[in-house]
C-alpha cells in the first residue's frame, strides 16, 4: 500500500519535469510490457476470454493511468487526486449491480452515499479553487478502475503475467497513437525527456506496477480477498504522507474531514460481502 499511494506524489514529479502525461502513461505501460515479455511468451488465452481481457487491458491499462495522470496534470495539489481514486470500490459496487446483477445491500447502499458526501465536502474546500478539472479526471480515473475489477471476475484462471502483458500491451499502443494525435511532437517529447524523468517514470513501472501488484498476489496465496481488500483503504494515507514530506502540502480541516469520510466508507464498505 506504500508503493501504491507513492504513485501519485511520484507522477507529479515527472509531470512537473514537463512530461506530457499521456506519453508518460504510455512509456510507464510499455516498461512494464517490455519487463512482462519473457515471462508472457506470447500465450494466447482461449478465445472466451477475449472480450473480458480486451475490456479489462482497456479499463486498466488505457484509461485508468491516462485519467490519473491528467488529473495531477490539471491540478496544483495531489492529495484530493488520491482521496478521489478511492471512489473506485463504490464505482465498483455500483458497476456490478447495473452489469452483472449484483444485489447491494441496505448498508452499502448508505456507505456508498458517505463515500460521495466525502467527496463533496472536499469538494467544498477553498484550496481547491482551479483544480476541479483535476478532481473530475480523477473521478474518472475511479469510474474506469471500479470498471476493470468487474471485468476482472471473469479472467480469475487466467495467469497474471499473461493479464499484466496484456494490460502493458494495450496501454503503451493505445497510449501512444492517443498521445500522438492530442499532444503531438511525440519524437521531440520522447527524447527531450530527462534522466530524473526517466527514472521517476521506471519506479513506477516496476515499483507501482509490477512490485506492489506481484505482492497482493502472493498474499492472495494464503489470505482471502475479504482480508486483504480493506488494506487498500492505507495507500491514501501513505500517499498523503509522502505528499507532505516531497510538496509540503498541508491537509485543511475540510480535506481532513471529508477523507475521513471516504476513508471510513471504503473501508467498511470492502468489509461487507
Amino acid at each position: 500500500m506504500a508503493a501504491h499511494g507513492s504513485a501519485f506524489p511520484v507522477a507529479k514529479l515527472a509531470l512537473n519535469n514537463s512530461v506530457p502525461p499521456i506519453l508518460m502513461a504510455s512509456l510507464r505501460m510499455g516498461l512494464v510490457l517490455f519487463i512482462l515479455i519473457p515471462f508472457w511468451r506470447f500465450k494466447i488465452p482461449d478465445k472466451k476470454y477475449f472480450p473480458s481481457l480486451i475490456a479489462f487491458s482497456i479499463s486498466m491499462g488505457v484509461m485508468v493511468y491516462v485519467f490519473m495522470n491528467l488529473s495531477l496534470y490539471h491540478s496544483s495539489i495531489i492529495s484530493p487526486i488520491i482521496i478521489g481514486s478511492q471512489l473506485a470500490i463504490p464505482f465498483g459496487i455500483l458497476a456490478s449491480a447495473l452489469m452483472i446483477g449484483e444485489n447491494i445491500s441496505r448498508n452499502k447502499w448508505i456507505l456508498i452515499f458517505a463515500a460521495f458526501v466525502g467527496i463533496l465536502i472536499i469538494f467544498f474546500d477553498p484550496k481547491l479553487s482551479g483544480n476541479f478539472i483535476g478532481l473530475f479526471f480523477a473521478s474518472l480515473m475511479a469510474l474506469f478502475f471500479g470498471l476493470a475489477q468487474v471485468y476482472s471476475r471473469q479472467l480469475k484462471d487466467l495467469d497474471t503475467s499473461l493479464i499484466n502483458s496484456s494490460i502493458g500491451l494495450f496501454g503503451f499502443v493505445f497510449l501512444l497513437i492517443i498521445s500522438y494525435f492530442i499532444e503531438g511532437d511525440t519524437v521531440s517529447n520522447f527524447r527531450s525527456i530527462n534522466l530524473e524523468s526517466w527514472l521517476l517514470i521506471s519506479y513506477q513501472a516496476i515499483i507501482v506496477s509490477l512490485c506492489a501488484h506481484l505482492l497482493m498476489f502472493y498474499l492472495y496465496k494464503f489470505y482471502t480477498v475479504g482480508q486483504i481488500f480493506p488494506f487498500y483503504s492505507l495507500f491514501p494515507i501513505f500517499g498523503i504522507i509522502l505528499t507532505f514530506l516531497v510538496f509540503g502540502e498541508v491537509p485543511t480541516t475540510l480535506f481532513i474531514l471529508g477523507g475521513i469520510i471516504v476513508i471510513t466508507s471504503v473501508f467498511l464498505l470492502s468489509k461487507i460481502r
